[in-house]
């Protein structure tokens, strides 16, 4: 079976490795992407837990559930089509298939819930966490509590957690602190980095890189892209990610400086609606943006960000 990686350039979303099948194709237009074996997101996490490796996988019913989960993880919009509304796959932002700590690791998430989260005030349970990432970060639906998808990935979580403790601090979850930028982040300083580092495979405009209709390198804006609910709308999570994950397999090259910079400029452009839309940007940025590293409902070159109107059906 071809399985492809796509983890993202800059915050959603990771560059990606290319399937065998396609790598051929693409080598002619744009550089390979590098092996796994060069991801180093995990330095200076102290995350000390490896999980299994996949040759470990049971070969058994239980096995079938979590070798499906991985392939969730790594083609999200060919094996949970049916609830994703963009061309991202899970591996975008969390690297190495959802196993490589500073990129948001699915074993530590696994053994984090259930835990209250503030984004929508209440105690979520792990399915219910997963529902959100294809509401926002994949601009989707939300796949039914019990449906084989979220069941397939809640297997490969707690198969990849298998000997980490419950409800502690686990090193290597979610991505690593990034220090405070000297100068407030800047969207021409960032245009320059992503010129530099990022638009070789993320294309000059965002807007990423295909192969038969196959995502190889994933958009970063544009309606494509993740929606404004998104982690990654927030421009403080995105530069972590940037910081630990970009470019791919190049892991800390960037400054911290130019992590924010590049963050806040990808953030800068528009993409779908928040499906939490309450009628007008006014409204719902009060509701669910006020923050200083939101650019939803600001004024960036002259253009209101989310002024696009009401989220489409899905």
């Amino acid at each position: 079976m071809t399985r492809k990686q796509t983890p993202m350039t800059l915050a959603l979303c990771a560059l990606g490795l290319l399937a065998a099948s396609t790598a051929s194709a693409f080598a002619a237009d744009a550089p390979m992407a590098p092996p796994k074996s060069e991801i180093n997101a995990a330095v200076g996490t102290g995350a000390q837990f490896t999980p299994p490796p996949e040759s470990a996988i049971p070969d058994d019913e239980f096995g079938k559930m979590v070798k499906l989960g991985r392939d969730i993880m790594l083609d999200t919009p060919k094996y949970a089509k049916e609830y994703v509304g963009n061309t991202l796959s899970c591996v975008n932002c969390h690297t190495d298939a959802g196993r490589m700590a500073g990129s948001a690791p699915l074993w530590a998430a696994y053994v984090s819930y259930p835990a209250y989260r503030s984004k929508n005030k209440k105690v979520n349970t792990y399915e219910e966490r997963l529902q959100g990432c294809f509401m926002y970060s994949q601009n989707g639906k939300a796949p039914p509590l019990g449906s084989k998808v979220l069941v397939a990935l809640q297997s490969y979580s707690y198969w990849m957690a298998k000997g980490l403790p419950v409800d502690e601090k686990v090193a290597g979850r979610g991505y690593p602190n990034l220090p405070e930028p000297r100068q407030a982040p800047d969207y021409v300083r960032g245009q320059k980095v992503y010129e530099a580092q990022c638009a070789i495979c993320h294309a000059a405009h965002g807007e990423g890189q295909y192969v038969n209709g196959e995502t190889v390198f994933p958009p970063l804006w544009g309606p494509k892209s993740f929606n404004w609910g998104a982690g990654m709308g927030s421009y403080k999570n995105a530069a972590k990610f940037i910081y630990a994950n970009m470019p791919y397999g190049m892991s800390y090259s960037l400054s911290p400086q130019e992590a924010w910079d590049v963050a806040y400029f990808m953030d800068a452009h528009e993409r779908p609606q928040d499906p939490r839309w309450q009628g007008s940007v006014a409204a719902t940025r009060a509701k669910f943006h006020d923050s200083k590293f939101s650019l939803y409902g600001t004024q960036v070159n002259g253009k209101l960000l989310g002024d696009i109107g009401a989220p489409k059906a899905r």
